[in-house]
């Protein structure tokens, strides 16, 4: 382990605290040190102090090429020369870049871009709601589909929360969240009785298709195939929030591996790789629903579909279409989840290496893994020591518990082997004394 000076992060996080509430401009973006950061390229992060880590991060997971990459930011420099924001009318890059998504997502017949999985998800229910002339919306544990009160409520719940609302604002409208119906995923039996109870009233049911907001907890087949069953059977709109899922395991996204089509989806980090682009896709007789077209669910934003983004979308998806491309992000995951199964083994440790495809976690518990509540017995502690041993190494995994890490395209084979040998350091450390206090 090497000792990293942070002095001029601290000084410059000093001066961000005076003119930023918290110094940061998203509230998990807080670190303790402080990181502020220099430079970003390829499949490393460089700070003011000139400490360099591989990035296992990739900001949440929009990052799946690698930063800075060379195609997309060459595309989004020549479309910055040719034209900026206009704010009236289409661009032949939306109009690509629409036909693109209409192309590989199995739901999608037609596209209405923004800049935020928040916005998009936002959509999303208002136009559940004035389509199906309902109020509920369906949710379940664990799941994050954004900043607003439609569905902020039940994501990292603590044992106590589960079962009831459990909000992550003050300032939330009870009246809003009184609307959403939060239930267990992974439990057809629970998910049929709800149905049975509120079907007629439920305007749509949204899942995140893999939840990632608590690492990563695979749908199980029958559950996805009960809330596309139950969904046509009371006429409500299944909505798959594809925000982290979407082109980071697929073209297709998580809807084309399990062979189960919503009627909307929301897309949005990996589809641009890091640039601002999110949107709702979905079927014709729902979309055409928006004003955009002759509906009446106002659809607006002066940042949509904005040139720069669209470029770099483009840039972006067309990488994903390179023959290998996915193969080589699954190779890489397959091969970290491997290493650190042999490795939780070795150091006898209770751990669970899960993941899909490029995401990769460790959680510190017994099996199974397959409900919110399964969760429960992760052990936080050792979570986030864990990932701050990684950190400490070079190795930037946020140390938040249950927050997930993230391969692209730029990481290596070797990158892997090492990362992996300073797993096995930071373990064997673990096991042999447990981890610090107050980390719950």
């Amino acid at each position: 382990m090497t000792s990293r000076s942070n002095t001029k992060s601290a000084a410059a996080f000093s001066r961000a605290n005076t003119v930023i509430p918290g110094g940061v401009n998203t509230s998990l973006r807080r670190m303790n040190p402080p990181i502020v950061w220099a430079r970003a390229e390829g499949a490393y992060l460089t700070d003011v102090d000139g400490n360099q880590y591989l990035d296992y991060h990739a900001a949440f997971g929009p990052i799946i090429l690698g930063h800075a990459n060379p195609a997309v930011a060459n595309a989004v420099a020549t479309q910055q020369r040719e034209i900026d924001l206009v704010g009236v009318g289409s661009t032949e890059l939306e109009i690509s870049a629409a036909e693109k998504i209409v192309e590989h997502v199995p739901c999608a017949e037609q596209v209405l871009f923004c800049t935020s999985g928040s916005e998009a998800t936002y959509h999303a229910v208002r136009l559940a709601r004035a389509t199906t002339g309902r109020r509920k919306i369906v949710k379940f544990q664990g799941c994050y589909h954004g900043w607003h009160d439609y569905l902020l409520l039940n994501v990292v719940s603590q044992p106590e929360a589960v079962g009831q609302h459990d909000p992550l604002s003050a300032g939330s409208l009870s009246s809003t969240l009184e609307e959403v119906l939060v239930l267990d995923f992974n439990d057809v039996a629970a998910l049929e009785d709800l149905m049975a109870r509120h079907g007629e009233e439920v305007a749509g049911l949204i899942f995140e298709l893999v939840p990632h907001a608590i690492g990563c907890v695979l749908p199980e087949a029958s559950f996805l195939q009960a809330l596309r069953r139950l969904a046509t059977q009371y006429e409500a709109i299944l909505i798959f929030d594809e925000v982290v899922t979407g082109f980071r395991h697929g073209l297709g996204g998580y809807q084309a591996i399990a062979d189960v089509t919503p009627d909307l989806t929301t897309l949005g980090k990996s589809m641009a790789n890091g640039y601002p682009c999110a949107a709702i896709a979905g079927q014709r007789r729902l979309m055409e629903q928006f004003n955009t077209a002759t509906g009446d669910v106002f659809f607006s934003g002066t940042y949509n579909a904005h040139p720069l983004a669209m470029a770099a979308c483009l840039a972006t998806i067309e990488q994903m279409e390179n023959p290998g491309f996915y193969e080589h992000l699954y190779a890489l995951g397959d091969q970290m989840r491997s290493g650190m199964q042999d490795l939780v083994t070795r150091h006898e440790l209770d751990a669970i290496p899960a993941g899909f495809g490029s995401v990769f976690v460790t959680y510190f518990m017994d099996p199974p893994v397959r409900t919110y509540g399964d969760l429960m017995r992760n052990d936080a502690a050792m979570y986030q020591a864990f990932h701050a041993g990684m950190l400490d190494r070079g190795f930037f995994m946020l140390p938040l518990n249950l927050k997930r890490n993230h391969l692209m395209a730029a990481h290596t084979a070797e990158d892997v082997d090492r990362t992996l040998n300073a797993a096995d350091d930071v373990l064997r450390q673990l096991s042999k004394s447990p981890a610090p206090a107050g980390q719950d």
